[in-house]
Parts: structure tokens; C-alpha cells; sequence
């Protein structure tokens, strides 16, 4: 899959209510970061560095569904997901995932690394709409403010 998958097709809008939220932050300048930063992006750890548990942990593959949780006993939510594309390219490196059916909310989100001359970026990129289940939906305004903290925590899980 290459890169303008990831940066154009997925990320039109799939209908007026949908949020489309994109950040890019410099992580640093090294080719060692490039390389450390491009396998832990692969190996999800922009999810479990910013405290989300990955079932298998392993590199994100195209069509892949692992369970996604967050938190513990009674405050455990699960993040039924799908890999949609991953991308691995000189200069660019990345995944986008939709959720399924169950999600907290519905959407995509993608982690994007940009290596411009020695200069590493990470872009986050998501569209997300409410979700399909009743109880999830009736609480949309309490998940786009925790997305935020969780945005936050992506944006710096990969810097060293």
C-alpha cells in the first residue's frame, strides 16, 4: 500500500457528522530515531505507550483485528478494530485501522512517520463519528474529550 492511500483515500470525510481532527510533531533527527520510531509505530506502541493494551502485539498487517483495551475490571473498554492499510516506504512509514461494530465511537485513525532529510515527524490522523451502540452514543461528548488526552499521549508516545 503506499503512503497517498493512507494520506488521501482514507481520509474523506464519510458524512457531514464526521470529526476530521490531523496533528504533525517533529520527534527529532537521527536515523536511529528513524529506524527505532518506524519499527515501534509498526509494533503498535503509539497505542500502548499511551496506555491502550494490544492483543496480539504484533506488526500491524493489512485485514489484521486485534483487541484493543483500555483501563482495568469494571472501567475495561475494548476497541474492536480492523488494519486497513500499512504502508513502508524510504521516507514514510504508517497503518490506518477502522473500527468495527462495538467500537466506543466510529471511524479511522492513522499513525503516519514522515522522514523529511534527517528530520522525523509523526502525523495522527482520524475522522470519528458517534457510535453504533445506543449507550456509546448517548455519551459522544465525554469520548471526543477523552480523544483528546489520548491525542496528546500519541503525539508524544514515540519521542525519545
Amino acid at each position: 500500500m503506499t503512503v497517498e492511500a493512507l494520506l488521501v483515500r482514507s481520509w474523506r470525510p464519510l458524512a457531514s457528522s464526521c470529526r476530521p481532527w490531523e496533528r504533525r510533531v517533529l520527534l527529532g533527527a537521527s536515523a536511529q530515531l528513524w529506524n527505532e520510531a518506524s519499527a515501534a509505530l509498526l509494533n503498535w506502541e503509539v497505542k500502548t505507550r499511551s496506555g491502550f493494551k494490544i492483543d496480539p502485539q504484533v506488526p500491524a498487517v493489512a485485514g489484521q483485528q486485534p483487541v484493543i483495551t483500555i483501563g482495568a475490571g469494571l472501567l475495561r473498554v475494548v476497541e474492536p478494530v480492523e488494519v486497513m492499510e500499512v504502508a513502508e516506504e524510504e521516507h514514510w512509514v504508517g497503518f490506518s485501522y477502522r473500527t468495527l461494530p462495538g467500537h466506543p465511537v466510529q471511524g479511522v485513525e492513522a499513525f503516519i512517520l514522515e522522514r523529511v532529510g534527517q528530520l522525523v515527524f509523526l502525523r495522527v490522523r482520524s475522522v470519528t463519528e458517534p457510535s453504533d451502540v445506543p449507550s456509546w452514543r448517548r455519551v459522544f461528548w465525554l469520548l471526543i474529550a477523552a480523544q483528546w488526552v489520548t491525542r496528546w499521549r500519541y503525539l508524544r508516545a514515540l519521542k525519545p
